[in-house]
């Protein structure tokens, strides 16, 4: 998947050796266990993790992705970048890339997410991407997106 700056992966068990992912998967605790529930339960791929790679330096800057497939037409989406990529709109561009792939399958009516309620920069995203907040407690805020 494409947007105008990024290219979008979601990470398999045959490109997770390629040198440009192997070294930015190294030691992310959620990639390695999404790569093994991936081993178990093929159709996960696109369900899980995504690397976002940007079209100038063909470097992953971050990844993406979803906790899992669809339940009861419902997602949770999360995202994180390298220190680097932050605060140019990479997240909010990927993410609305991703959001709008999963609505597309049919198979998705709901996008959920959660921040920390001090997390600034993830507000940001998550209102820019027309999601609702549903509730909060003292340190975590819940979104949604229905199609």
């Amino acid at each position: 998947m494409h947007t105008d700056r990024l290219e979008l992966v979601p990470i398999d068990v045959v490109n997770r050796h390629a040198p440009t992912f192997a070294q930015y998967m190294n030691n992310k605790k959620h990639i390695q266990l999404y790569m093994e529930q991936l081993i178990i339960d093929p159709d996960l791929l696109g369900w899980g993790v995504w690397l976002a790679i940007s079209k100038d330096s063909n470097e992953v800057i971050g990844d993406i992705g979803f906790k899992g497939k669809p339940v009861k037409e419902t997602v949770e989406v999360g995202y994180g970048f390298m220190p680097g990529a932050r605060n140019k709109g990479y997240a909010t561009e990927s993410v609305k890339a991703l959001v709008n792939w999963a609505f597309l399958t049919n198979k998705v009516s709901h996008v959920v997410a959660e921040c920390a309620v001090d997390n600034h920069p993830s507000i940001k995203v998550l209102k820019k991407l027309g999601m609702q907040r549903t509730s909060s407690t003292d340190k975590m805020i819940y979104w949604k997106l229905t199609n």
